[in-house]
């Protein structure tokens, strides 16, 4: 009898607090809506990219729940923009409804093939509009995409098994089948230019026995893990030029993602690396500007150079020249048991160190400015790393010669205490030989960390004029600007004899009457950004 009366009187409480209980009531939307913005521009995308996801918020500021009749795309079906209203993707959308002083998310996309359009500099400003409501209700938000026009080089693939083309690559005669998605460059793609960028999905491989040619002002643009690769007895050359206009660079070569929206800008590790394989030959870099990889540049094998069978001279594997690495996800130029010659080369922002030479091999590196101002993770290794080995699967260390590794002019520095490290495991038949001569160096080891005869700084065969722990003065090292300025400590400390075989920066300004420790020559800032 209790249990019966609880329910009589749970059932009559529930009965009158419905009947006192309004029911939500939608009313037509008057033309009213408010917007958190009257365009949406999605950017800048690459033809038949998808462009990233970008919202617009609906706010009903008035006192009634509403109902939308209808938002559309003003292009309809024909429309090359996607929207998402209330999780639903389509073009158009019936009865959407906003409760009072709420609001609602609508969510667009793109996807535009260009060559349905006129193109005559290779981009084309694609609009349409979002339509709430109609007649003399109608309201409206732009929408506005700019599609840039490129070409495409990618592997083929096998509609039958939808297996992507992957790369084969013959060493010594033996060929070996790789998992890396890719293809050797065709003939008549060997010559890279300024007319459009270039878009490289998966590895773009330089076949042996040919050269890679990239013209000034050209545009590199790596889809994830994709990247060049240099085979054997091949060749690449980045014919970079000084560029007048600082924000355009519009003779340097710009290698970096295919994501163009800002978002994207400065985020490590979009792709993978330009990747000098042992065996390829007189790689050349010059004004250039690398960024967002996970490895700027990977450089294997040939510690003693290569031939030049054209002028019959023997040079470095890479010379790398007025060129900017930035934003690397491990290490911004990692060699192994390699040759690489650096000259005003600019280097921040890597996950793990700036420069390494491991394996020993042979580095020279000329007022070049060597940094790491990594902020977002914990970084365990130095800008700058050097040594002669490397530890294979087994545990086992292999061990090979450090034949010269030569810092002249040059700022080593970064947001950790150290910035520097020669990791040599000594072997009596095996050369550790270095050299620093005026650089400027952060190397403060307040807990004696680094001992023995490479760490002894009175030592100038090793040691020769250097600046420990004084600033550089960079004018934003989160925005990657290490130009220096009036109160660098390293003003008027470079030695005239180096400064002689670099006579000018990377700014193309004259360094020789007073060369400055680094890649650029002091100025004046206006003010710190």
């Amino acid at each position: 009898m209790t249990r019966y009366l609880y329910f009589i009187i749970s059932f009559c409480f529930l009965m009158l607090w419905s009947s006192c209980r309004k029911d939500f009531e939608f009313s037509a939307s008057t033309g009213n809506l408010q917007f958190s913005k009257d365009t949406v521009y999605l950017d800048t995308v690459f033809t038949n990219i998808g462009s990233s996801t970008y919202n617009l918020k609906v706010y009903n500021r008035s006192e009634n729940d509403i109902s939308i009749p209808s938002v559309r795309l003003a292009l309809g079906e024909s429309s090359n923009y996607r929207l998402s209203v209330d999780g639903i993707t389509g073009k158009s959308f019936t009865n959407i409804e906003i409760l009072a002083k709420d609001s609602l998310f609508v969510f667009v996309e793109s996807t535009i093939d260009i060559n349905n359009f006129p193109n005559p500099d290779n981009e084309y400003l694609y609009t349409d509009q979002i339509e709430f409501d109609a007649g003399d209700k109608l309201q409206k938000v732009d929408l506005v995409t700019l599609v840039k026009d490129a070409v495409f080089i990618y592997p083929e693939r096998d509609e039958a098994t939808k297996v992507i083309e992957t790369l084969t690559i013959t060493i010594d005669g033996e060929t070996f089948e790789t998992d890396l998605q890719g293809r050797e460059l065709l003939s008549d793609e060997l010559t890279f230019t300024n007319e459009k960028p270039y878009v490289i999905y998966g590895y773009a491989a330089v076949p042996e026995n040919k050269v890679l040619k990239i013209d000034p002002g050209a545009r590199l643009h790596f889809h994830e893990d994709s990247g060049l690769i240099v085979f054997p007895n091949a060749s690449i050359q980045v014919n970079g030029a000084y560029s007048n206009e600082r924000e355009l660079l519009e003779n340097e070569v710009i290698f970096e993602g295919d994501r163009l929206e800002p978002l994207f800008s400065d985020i490590p590790g979009q792709w993978g690396t330009i990747w000098l394989f042992e065996g390829s030959l007189n790689n050349t870099i010059n004004y250039a500007t690398i960024k967002n990889a996970t490895i700027g540049i990977l450089s294997d094998g040939n510690p003693d150079g290569s031939n030049n069978i054209i002028t019959n001279t023997s040079s470095d594997k890479l010379s790398i020249s007025n060129t900017q690495i930035y934003n690397s996800a491990s290490f911004g130029i990692l060699g192994r048991n390699t040759s690489i010659e650096g000259e005003n080369l600019v280097i921040n922002n890597s996950g793990l160190a700036s420069f390494a030479g491991t394996l020993g091999g042979k580095y020279n590196l000329t007022h070049s400015t060597i940094a790491n101002y990594w902020n977002t993770g914990f970084r365990q290794i130095p800008a700058l790393l050097i040594n002669n080995f490397i530890i294979d699967e087994d545990d086992n260390a292999i061990i090979a010669e450090l034949a010269e590794a030569n810092f002249n002019n040059c700022i080593i520095y970064g947001n950790e205490n150290t910035e520097f490290l020669l990791d040599e495991i000594e072997e009596e038949t095996v050369e550790f030989n270095f050299k620093f001569t005026n650089c400027l160096i952060k190397f403060d080891d307040t807990r004696d960390e680094f001992v023995g005869p490479n760490y002894d700084f009175e030592n100038t065969s090793l040691y020769e004029n250097i600046i420990f722990n004084e600033e550089p003065d960079f004018k934003n090292t989160n925005l990657n600007q290490l130009e220096v300025g009036a109160e660098s400590a390293g003003i008027n400390q470079g030695n005239g004899e180096f400064a002689a075989q670099v006579p000018v920066d990377i700014l193309n300004t004259n360094r020789i009457d007073s060369p400055d420790i680094g890649a650029y020559q002091h100025v004046t800032f206006p003010e710190k950004e």
